[in-house]
């Protein structure tokens, strides 16, 4: 039997039945962290029915899930997900807790810190194990012009939500062991909230740039908001693309927030990067230097964006773009 007591947590995130990226990605960097002070990994899986779920986050690092089943849990409910987490952590005590920093991650996260009395460092884009077992939260801080780190030395759990797409999931390993423990919450809430109705967010059929493989990002030297749009054209190019922008081109209404690269927005790590007219100022290079492949296009030769780039461009994006869009679709084609 793993031991329960003093593990790192993470709280899973379903959507549409499918475990999220993010919940794999804290795990895998729980495992680490808990590895280097000899201390477990615990989940918690909130859900309807656990379908298989369970068995795939020991595989990928759980020492212990905690799985809270009913079909009250169907669907996220703050009230009721907040209640179960905090009896749960009450009755194990861990030593701290992690969230995905997605939307309800957002919304639970704080609910629960101020239910067990203790802190919450939020929208973390670091977490390191200090001395022992004490978590180190790094976010960033003052507009994103500098990065704070965030200790909570005396009240447990420490707890932190972190961004998608910060830590790189642990290969799975089917043989793995673990322990499930199936959970009923003793002093059961009634939701004040009752869903009538789900309906996904308006994203115009564009895919989320954390899910996108290519991204082409473009910044405030494009000019205007027309020929932004040839970003459009270049991820056409390509399966599972999206464009994005830095908070400059957001700032212009070129693209909305939910694709803005950088620490004001989002992390991401597709295969191909283009950041087209984006100077390569620290708050975006945080969001997208883990990209496997970077090109930069850009008419100042001393930009910092190629300072982290794979390949750059010197020229101007009204002029490189398109021969691009061009020399792609005739190598497509031939």
């Amino acid at each position: 039997m793993a031991k329960t007591e003093n593990a790192i947590w993470v709280v899973a995130q379903l959507e549409n039945g499918e475990t999220l990226g993010v919940t794999y990605e804290l795990l895998g960097q729980a495992r680490r962290l808990a590895d280097t002070v000899g201390q477990n990994t615990a989940v918690v899986l909130i859900a309807r029915e656990n379908n298989g779920h369970a068995e795939k986050l020991i595989a990928q690092g759980a020492d212990v899930v905690y799985t809270v089943l009913g079909e009250e849990y169907a669907d996220y409910n703050v009230e009721l997900y907040t209640n179960a987490i905090c009896e749960l952590a009450q009755e194990y005590k861990p030593n701290g807790i992690m969230f995905g920093a997605t939307i309800d991650g957002r919304d639970l996260a704080p609910r629960v810190a101020a239910r067990l009395k203790t802190g919450l460092c939020a929208d973390c884009t670091e977490v390191e194990m200090g001395e022992n077992g004490l978590l180190k939260w790094t976010r960033p801080a003052l507009g994103g012009n500098l990065m704070g780190t965030i200790v909570c030395s005396d009240i447990r759990p420490q707890m932190g939500s972190v961004r998608p797409k910060i830590f790189a999931p642990m290969e799975p390993d089917s043989g793995r062991q673990g322990e499930v423990i199936n959970y009923t919450v003793k002093n059961k809430v009634e939701s004040k909230v009752e869903i009538l109705k789900k309906e996904p967010l308006s994203t115009g059929g564009k895919l989320k740039i954390e899910d996108a493989e290519v991204i082409c990002a473009g910044g405030r030297g494009f000019g205007d908001g027309e020929r932004f749009k040839v970003l459009e054209d270049l991820a056409a190019l390509f399966e599972k693309s999206a464009i994005a922008g830095s908070r400059a081109a957001v700032d212009e209404k070129w693209v909305d927030h939910a694709s803005q690269v950088g620490q004001s927005g989002k992390t991401v790590a597709p295969k191909l990067y283009f950041a087209c007219a984006v100077s390569g100022a620290l708050q975006h290079v945080s969001g997208m230097k883990e990209s496997e492949v970077i090109v930069a296009i850009n008419k100042d030769e001393n930009a910092p964006i190629f300072e982290v780039a794979h390949y750059g461009l010197v020229g101007d994006v009204h002029v490189v773009i398109p021969k691009l869009i061009e020399k792609i679709k005739a190598y497509k084609e031939s």
